[in-house]
């Protein structure tokens, strides 16, 4: 603790002494640990489908991802804009306007989502089609909306409950509360898919169990610190209008991936299905392979804020570099391992035929590609908390689209493989593009210390793949907290 000029005792900033690497380590690693425990049970849930020897059930589980991220990016974009609502109001002293907000919103979010959930059950064979799902494949994707889609409102009621709990630093309660959804899932899977032969209607049905449980958890938790009330209507339009401020981008910047995907799972529908298979498998090897680099997204945000506002941009250089060397460090360890053990990893998940040579293409090859991928988090992470979300905005609605679409179209001249390469590509151009924008933006702040700006939209890293998406609220959150308690309470703070 410092004294300020007038005598006021004021936080010292953690982030503004000591080494920047050591920071950025602790702070990724910590929220790795959370993130790569859940990402493993998805993971596990596709281990458990492989095992059957139906590849119609591993390209479902591919086209039903691409449809449910559409969903959770929605549900994203409203959880962050409500905690960051909520946590500005907390930071200032107005608990009971917090708690206003926070159950006014409530009903916005579970009427947007019950529209969106039975809207896609009632559409599912027409999206599935769309997206090029055919004969046993779409008929198993389509089961599996049907149970789960009607009940997007619980994932809803999850992620809010998470940032109202962030919201008021019970960070670890946050966490516990997913962990305990996961936990859930682990244990449910293997009974439903393989003992009780439910197959993909069970994992559907885990998936359920599992939320409802997180929903109950979080709802329960955010009542016991008086976040939660029966809400008012005369004040809900207002309310939203808050929320939305904050929340409209964020749905925007979210939904940006899922629009790029949609187009790859389709191009790889035109190969059949062990193409769907094949690149379903990747997105669920992905996140565990890469929950640091995740991790450290949302990680370096509040790094930045404390030593911008702190007038320290030296520091903040040094930690958009230190971060870029550990995105290298992860990717290359990454790549060794699966480029040893790739035969063992086709083994895991029942892989023949195109799926097994999209993992293999994968391991050997495109997974390198990941490193421009991982930089392009950074640069996005450095655009909000540097006071440029428009270019993170713009970066990733670029990759998503002509990062995306042109690459992948030339490529399915060479099929699947062509698919896989042209997605990388076009994150090569986009990651080197936004990384060297985030220098200059870098080189142009000014030394004088500065405030954070109020309005600005809270650093979100934007998700590689569905299932990535929806796991990553906690990590997402947890910055996004960070950032607005900074705003309040971390005004030009004094650093040694």
């Amino acid at each position: 603790m410092t004294r300020g000029p007038s005598g006021t005792t004021r936080r010292r900033a953690a982030f503004c002494h000591g080494s920047i690497m050591r920071h950025v380590i602790v702070m990724a690693g910590t929220g790795a640990i959370g993130l790569m425990a859940v990402f493993m049970v998805d993971l596990l849930n596709l281990f458990y489908i492989s095992t059957l020897h139906n590849p119609a059930m591993t390209a479902a589980i591919g086209f039903t991802a691409a449809v449910g991220f559409i969903q959770i990016a929605v549900s994203i974009g409203m959880s962050i804009g409500l905690g960051a609502t909520t946590s500005r109001q907390i930071g200032a002293g107005h608990h009971e306007m917090a708690q206003r907000i926070a159950s006014s919103f409530s009903v916005v979010m579970l009427l947007l989502t019950s529209l969106i959930g039975f809207g896609t059950a009632l559409l599912a064979h027409p999206i599935l089609h769309a997206l090029g799902a055919q004969g046993e494949a779409e008929h198993q994707a389509a089961l599996y909306l049907y149970i789960a889609s009607p009940m997007l409102p619980l994932i809803a009621v999850g992620m809010g409950s998470s940032s109202l709990l962030r919201a008021v630093g019970a960070a670890q309660q946050s966490m516990n509360v997913t962990l305990a959804g996961a936990l859930i899932s682990a244990l449910l899977d293997p009974v439903l898919i393989l003992w009780l032969h439910l197959e993909l209607q069970g994992a559907a049905l885990s998936t359920l169990i599992s939320r409802a449980v997180v929903a109950g958890l979080g709802v329960y938790c955010a009542r016991q610190h008086d976040l939660l009330a029966w809400p008012v209507a005369r004040f809900i339009r207002t309310d939203t209008h808050r929320v939305g401020q904050i929340a409209m981008p964020a749905i925007l910047t979210n939904l940006a991936t899922p629009i790029g995907g949609i187009f790859v799972t389709h191009s790889m529908a035109s190969f059949g299905l062990a193409a769907v298979a094949g690149q379903a498998t990747i997105d669920r090897i992905v996140p565990v392979a890469f929950a640091f680099v995740f991790a450290l997204t949302g990680s370096i945000g509040p790094i930045m804020s404390q030593n911008l506002g702190a007038g320290q941009v030296g520091r903040v250089h040094e930690t958009l570099v230190a971060s870029l060397k550990l995105v290298l460090g992860c990717v290359g360890l990454t790549w060794a391992i699966l480029f040893v053990g790739q035969d063992l990893v086709i083994r895991i998940f029942s892989a023949t035929g195109t799926t097994a040579d999209l993992i293999r293409l994968f391991c050997n090859w495109t997974i390198g590609g990941y490193f421009f991928i991982g930089i392009l988090f950074v640069a996005n992470s450095a655009f909000n908390n540097l006071g440029h979300p428009l270019y993170s905005t713009l970066f990733n609605w670029g990759r998503a689209t002509l990062g995306t679409v042109p690459f992948v179209w030339i490529g399915m001249h060479y099929g699947p493989m062509g698919v896989q390469v042209g997605q990388v590509l076009g994150s090569v151009l986009f990651g080197v593009g936004a990384v060297t924008i985030a220098f200059s933006v870098v080189r142009k702040l000014r030394v004088a210390p500065s405030e954070p700006q109020a309005d600005s939209v809270p650093s979100l890293p934007p998700a590689q793949s569905a299932e990535s998406a929806m796991i990553e609220l906690d990590d997402l959150d947890n910055e996004a907290q960070e950032y607005e308690h900074e705003q309040e309470n971390t005004a030009r703070p004094t650093c040694r």
